[in-house]
């Protein structure tokens, strides 16, 4: 594929009551090293406090009134929880962080590079010891002008305290990285990680030279952290399309433990960099959460928060993997993972033919009308209910009513996306409107722990007392 982007081509336990809409790459646990969790490498970064929401002692005592009626949800709540906590660390606990992670790790590749790239190297002798300088600058000059930093703007609202009564919602900002995949007629196509972008109320991406546009999701892909996001071609200016170029891809399939990687991403939010390293290892699987497991590229490179994203590089500047993830612990160095772009090709292209999706106005956002409950795995297992959004009960007037949907039924996918609970649900109908015809699939009951998947044309309505 020509890479110069004028041009480029497309490369392709818990149940909880909500009316829809109500309103995450989680710590990985490896089973060899359960005190050692793996975090999503996107980064946090400032707080701006927005707008004062209103509140008071009945809301709470309604809000208390709930968790006693659901109170074996509480596991799964605080778990919840503690993913945001993880996700919206304040500043100070990101300093302690960049302690733990910028050390080791390119004091550890410096020794073994010595295969990375055919590039001219220099050697120093002290004592019989022999350092050795790799060169890595001709690639990465190639390839710096494919990748992009993302920064994701989301509105949290801290909710109810029960001394201070409604706190302040405020913004958050959060770094990621991006790799441009191709571009249509319109639009230029970035890949990132789905955590990178996931709860985001809005996106900009900031390019080589530093310009900054507005992005918009495309398609996600949350089983396997991966999202596309769009920018119109309108909206960039010709200094910066003759900046920029489509990424190549390579292969993961033929990666050999040993050779050589490149690492280049936000990391920290502070601006492109580049760490190099080695190929641990391939096909390493890896939980993601209680019931997903990803096979990804293992590295020592460094991967750092704000890398997510990010280009994983073999020495010819080929993108090997998309970095997601790496071990963060005191005993734990030098384990990066990457999404295998193999892996990855068929996805990307599925995510890239899907229309852009922009945000609704609150006001004018549909509703198809249900009050849901979160079916995971474990209760998935001990009722024998599909995984899914359980229909609690149906509101009158209502788009899921006059479609036909039933109490019992379980909603698996939602205008062709799959959702696994309320939450998901919710964020995909911050971009539809009132009026707008979707097709809902459910899992209906035909008989004792027996159901059959049945396919409705819902057309969303306002919301319904």
């Amino acid at each position: 594929m020509d890479n110069n982007f004028n041009n480029g081509e497309n490369q392709n336990d818990s149940f909880i009551d909500n009316q829809v809409p109500v309103e995450e790459y989680t710590p990985i646990e490896p089973t060899p090293i359960e005190p050692t969790p793996i975090e999503k490498v996107s980064y946090v970064t400032d707080q701006k406090e927005t707008k004062k929401k209103k509140g008071g002692f009945l809301k709470f005592v309604k809000i208390m009134a709930t968790a006693v009626c659901f109170g074996f949800v509480a596991g799964c709540v605080m778990f919840g929880v503690t993913v945001v906590g993880d996700k919206l660390v304040d500043e100070k606990e990101t300093d302690r962080h960049i302690g733990i992670t910028l050390q080791d790790d390119t004091e550890e590749t410096t020794t073994k590079n010595e295969v990375l790239t055919t590039e001219t190297t220099t050697s120093k002798n002290e004592d019989n010891n022999v350092s050795k300088v790799i060169d890595v600058s001709d690639v990465v000059d190639e390839v710096m002008p494919s990748i992009v930093a993302i920064t994701s703007t989301q509105i949290v609202d801290p909710g109810y305290s029960f001394w201070f009564g409604q706190e302040e919602a405020y913004e958050q900002e959060g770094a990621g990285s991006g790799i441009i995949v191709g571009k249509s007629d319109k639009e230029l196509l970035i890949v990132t990680n789905n955590h990178v972008v996931a709860d985001a109320d809005s996106l900009s991406v900031q390019f080589i030279n530093e310009t900054s546009v507005d992005a918009y999701i495309k398609g996600t892909n949350a089983d396997n952290d991966l999202a596309v996001v769009s920018i119109p071609l309108s909206s960039i200016d010709n200094d910066t399309i003759n900046s920029i170029k489509i990424a190549t891809l390579g292969d993961s399939n033929n990666l050999e433990v040993g050779e050589g990687a490149i690492a280049i991403g936000n990391a920290l939010g502070y601006g492109q960099s580049v760490t190099t390293g080695v190929i641990s290892a391939v096909n390493r699987d890896v939980n993601v959460d209680s019931s997903t497991t990803l096979s990804l590229v293992q590295t020592d490179a460094a991967i750092n928060p704000g890398n997510s994203g990010g280009a994983l590089l073999n020495t010819k500047g080929e993108v090997i993997g998309i970095n997601a993830a790496k071990y963060s612990s005191d005993a734990v160095e030098g384990m990066g993972f990457a999404i295998p772009i193999s892996n990855a090709r068929e996805i990307i292209n599925e995510l890239m033919n899907k229309e852009t999706k922009i945000k609704v106005d609150e006001e004018d956002r549909g509703y198809i009308g249900i009050n849901g409950r979160d079916v995971d795995d474990t209760t998935s297992e001990i009722y024998g209910i599909p995984k899914g959004v359980y229909v609690y009960s149906t509101v009158e007037g209502g788009a899921a009513k006059k479609a036909g949907i039933e109490k019992g039924s379980v909603i698996v996918k939602f205008d062709g996306e799959s959702i696994s609970s309320m939450s998901e649900l919710k964020s995909l109908l911050e971009y539809y409107a009132i009026g707008e015809e979707v097709v809902v699939v459910a899992k209906v009951p035909d008989g004792p722990s027996s159901y059959v998947e049945k396919e409705y044309t819902l057309k969303l309505t306002g919301e319904l007392e």
